[in-house]
């Protein structure tokens, strides 16, 4: 799904708001360091003259004048940075602030759309400004272990922290979860609460649930979709996003469609190394006979399975209304 021209234009001018504001801010900073520190002034003229001296020295080719002419920019950067340091500042204090320093706040890296850009997409394409909300309300500061006793509380503490460990370890190791558990048990809660902590960190994160999946492969393979964009164009996000999360898998109607399709996402993205968390209210049993054997073989092969305890939380929630507490 490509963007339009508005919506690429949305993105862009937020970028150029991102630019304005950091080349303010860095405006301001110089101008009051310069006023607490009149000497700084001369030692960067000096530095700037010096740099200068060194592209003519190279033009012309003139090697022991370049030469001399670093040895003494170095030591005007070291002057510069004691200057600096003895009033508790740092080069970096001189240089702007970026929101993604990685394309310091273009969105293109080269040719390349940064990763910061490819999550804005995601968040317009996707109404991952609805998902945003969410995330306020279900997330690793408001869960609670209030709603489950006993073993089932050791259980979840250990699924929790194998979250934790999936968050930390995101970047330098590939990998994959699969969260099981009757309804209501905390899936979906505990998949917000990675994809908050994963989008706070500029990682690009798709959330569907397996009929919206589903339903953007078949655009994909049989026609397009209300705005007369080919549903093909969603693959990008679907197979190159740093976490596609499958909500309620064994939810939608199942059919040789949808069971082909997911042994294609699933497969794709292991190729990739992309990582994925599905979902499902069904056991591995039911996930076998409705999805392949093969689909099957290769989950257990590339993903850590978890099993959530307890019974329905909403249903509890309701019949103790009143009751402090979240999950």
């Amino acid at each position: 799904m490509p963007l339009i021209n508005t919506q690429y234009d949305s993105i862009m001018r937020e970028y150029a708001r991102r630019q304005a504001r950091s080349r303010q801010e860095l405006e301001e900073r110089l101008a009051r360091i310069h006023r607490e520190l009149p000497a700084l002034s001369s030692l960067e003229d000096e530095i700037t003259a010096c740099q200068a001296g060194k592209v003519r020295a190279a033009v012309s080719q003139d090697r022991k004048q370049a030469e001399a002419l670093d040895a003494a920019l170095q030591e005007l950067v070291r002057k510069r940075e004691a200057l600096l340091a003895a009033h508790g500042l740092k080069p970096s204090d001189l240089e702007p602030v970026y929101a993604c320093p990685d394309c310091q706040d273009t969105g293109y890296i080269g040719e390349q759309k940064c990763h910061c850009f490819l999550q804005a997409e995601i968040d317009l394409l996707y109404h991952q400004s609805h998902l945003r909300e969410v995330l306020e309300r279900e997330n690793f500061r408001t869960f609670s272990y209030e709603w489950y006793e006993g073993e089932d509380r050791e259980i979840m503490r250990r699924n929790v922290m194998d979250a934790r460990l999936f968050i930390e370890h995101f970047d330098d190791s590939f990998q994959n979860l699969l969260l099981l558990g009757a309804v209501g048990t905390g899936k979906t809660f505990l998949s917000n609460c990675i994809a908050k902590e994963l989008m706070d960190s500029c990682h690009s994160v798709v959330y569907l649930t397996a009929f919206q999946l589903f339903e953007l492969l078949s655009q994909a393979a049989f026609g397009r979709d209300r705005q007369g964009q080919s549903g093909r164009q969603a693959y990008p996000y679907i197979f190159d996003c740093n976490l596609l999360i499958i909500d309620d898998l064994g939810t939608e109607l199942p059919n040789s469609f949808t069971v082909s399709q997911l042994f294609l996402c699933v497969n794709e993205r292991i190729l990739r190394k992309k990582s994925t968390l599905i979902s499902s209210n069904l056991d591995m049993e039911a996930l076998r006979n409705i999805y392949s054997e093969r689909t099957l073989s290769r989950i257990i092969s590339c993903y850590t399975i978890r099993q959530l305890p307890g019974s329905d939380i909403r249903i509890r929630k309701k019949l103790n209304a009143g009751s402090p507490g979240e999950i």
